[in-house]
C-alpha cells in the first residue's frame, strides 16, 4: 500500500532538479541516493547521482566494475538484464576532491602560467585533499557544475558522511571566507615587500623564518605557502562569486534536501540535529528517510497493539519464562526466542520513528525502508529500495 509520505517522496523525483541526500555516515545514503536516481529514471527524467563512496558500492549496484570523477551512463542493456525499462536516462559519478579542485584552478587562473605553479605547489597538493572541509565543498563545486552544464532533468547528491551539519552547510561560507582578499593580503604584503628588499633586514629576518620552519617540516613549508598565495593573487574574486553561486543554488526553489538515517538512537539524535540546522539555514528540507527499520510480523490491529503494550510493560524475559516450561523443546524454545527478540526491535525502532516525526521531523514526510535480510549490489536490489521509497512497498 502507498503512504502520502512515499508519494511526496516520488513527487520530488518528478519535479525538482536537485535533490541533495544528507545525514551522518553509515545509515544506508549511498544506497537511498543510487535508488532515488534509478527512480527518477524509470519515471522519465535525465537524472544523475553524484556520490563520495569508499567502499565503492555504487558501481556495483548500478553494474559498473568503477565510477571515476567524470559522468558514465547506465548502458540499456544493464536494464533490461534487470527486468527494468525506463523511459528516461541514468548517470553516476564519483566525486575525486582533488580534480574538482584542480578544474576549478584551470577555470579561475589568471594564465596558464599561474595555473601550473598552483597545480605544482605542494602545500596546494596537501591542502587540496587534506583541509577540513574540502570534500564537503568540492561535492557542492560538483553539484554546482552538474547544474550549469544543463544536462539533466535531476542531480541526486549523495554528501560526504559528516558528523557536523555545519561543516557540510557552511562549506560555501568557508571557502569564500578562506578566499577573502583583506585575509589573504596579511599573509602576502611581508612576502611582497621582502621580494623589494631582499637585501633588507626584513628580507633577511623572513628568510631566517623560513629556514627554521622549514627545518621543522621538512616541507618547505612556508615557502610552497607563500608562492601559492603569490600564485593564486588575481582569482579571489572568482572563487568568492563561485562560492556564493554555489550557497545560492542549495536554496532554490527546485532544490530539495532529504536527510537519510537509520533507527538507531545516535543516528536519530544526529539525523534531528541536521533537520534543525537545516531549518536554521533556511535549506529546503522535504523529506526524511528512515533505513532498515524492523517490522513487526504480525499483522496490523489489536494483536499487534496488544503484544507491543505487553513487551513494554513486562519485558522480553517475562513474556517468554511464562510461555516456557521443562517440556518446550529446545527448537520451539529458540523460535520463541527468536521472534520476541524480533518483535523487540521492531516495537523500538517503531518508537523511535515515532518521536522523530513528533520531534525535529514534525511537518516533513517520513518515509521508512524495511530492515532487508540482503545488501543491494545490483539494479534490481536498488529497484526494490526505490519501491519502498516511492510507494510505500515493504
Amino acid at each position: 500500500m502507498t503512504s502520502a509520505s512515499a508519494r511526496l517522496l516520488d513527487g520530488l523525483l518528478r519535479e525538482r532538479r536537485v535533490l541533495v541526500c544528507c545525514g551522518s555516515g553509515g545509515v544506508g545514503k549511498t544506497t537511498t541516493s543510487a535508488a532515488l536516481a534509478l527512480r527518477a529514471a524509470l519515471l522519465g527524467r535525465r537524472a544523475v547521482v553524484c556520490t563520495i563512496d569508499p567502499a565503492r558500492r555504487l558501481a556495483r549496484s548500478l553494474g559498473l566494475s568503477e565510477l571515476g570523477n567524470e559522468v558514465v551512463e547506465i548502458e540499456r542493456e544493464r536494464f533490461r538484464s534487470a527486468g527494468l525499462a525506463p523511459t528516461g536516462s541514468l548517470y553516476a559519478l564519483m566525486l575525486d576532491t582533488k580534480r574538482t579542485f584542480d578544474a576549478l584552478i584551470e577555470r579561475h587562473a589568471s594564465s596558464p602560467e599561474a595555473r601550473d605553479r598552483i597545480l605544482a605547489n605542494k602545500f596546494y597538493q596537501q591542502m587540496s585533499t587534506t583541509v577540513v572541509g574540502s570534500s564537503d565543498y568540492m561535492a557542492m563545486e560538483k553539484l554546482y557544475e552538474l547544474h550549469e552544464t544543463g544536462d539533466f532533468d535531476l542531480i541526486v547528491l549523495d554528501t560526504p558522511p559528516t558528523k557536523h551539519a555545519l561543516d557540510f552547510l557552511q562549506a560555501p561560507q568557508r571557502m569564500t571566507d578562506a578566499f577573502d582578499e583583506s585575509m589573504l593580503a596579511v599573509f602576502l604584503k611581508p612576502w611582497a615587500e621582502a621580494g623589494k628588499k631582499s637585501l633588507g633586514f626584513l628580507g633577511r629576518a623572513l628568510n631566517r623564518v623560513v629556514q627554521r620552519v622549514d627545518e621543522v617540516l621538512g616541507l618547505q613549508f612556508v615557502s610552497d605557502f607563500a608562492d601559492f598565495m603569490a600564485a593564486f593573487e588575481g582569482m579571489y574574486a572568482g572563487f568568492r562569486e563561485r562560492a556564493q553561486r554555489v550557497d545560492a543554488l542549495l536554496r532554490e526553489r527546485f532544490t530539495a534536501f532529504a536527510v537519510v538515517t537509520s533507527p538507531s538512537p545516535l543516528a536519530l539524535q544526529e539525523a534531528s540535529y541536521f533537520c534543525d540546522r537545516l531549518r536554521e539555514f533556511s535549506m529546503p528540507l522535504e523529506a526524511v528517510v528512515v533505513n532498515r527499520v524492523h517490522r513487526s510480523t504480525l499483522p496490523d490491529g489489536p494483536l499487534r497493539t496488544d503484544f507491543q503494550h505487553r513487551l513494554r510493560e513486562e519485558g522480553g524475559e517475562r513474556i517468554l519464562a511464562a510461555a516456557f516450561d521443562e517440556e518446550t523443546p529446545p527448537l520451539l524454545r529458540g523460535l520463541l526466542e527468536a521472534f520476541v527478540d524480533h518483535e523487540l526491535q521492531a516495537a523500538g525502532d517503531q518508537l523511535r520513528v515515532e518521536n522523530l516525526r513528533a520531534g525535529a521531523a514534525k511537518g516533513v514526510p517520513v518515509v521508512e525502508v524495511p530492515h532487508l535480510e540482503k545488501d543491494v549490489y545490483d539494479l534490481s536490489g536498488l529497484q526494490r529500495i526505490a519501491r519502498c521509497l516511492t510507494e510505500g512497498e515493504t
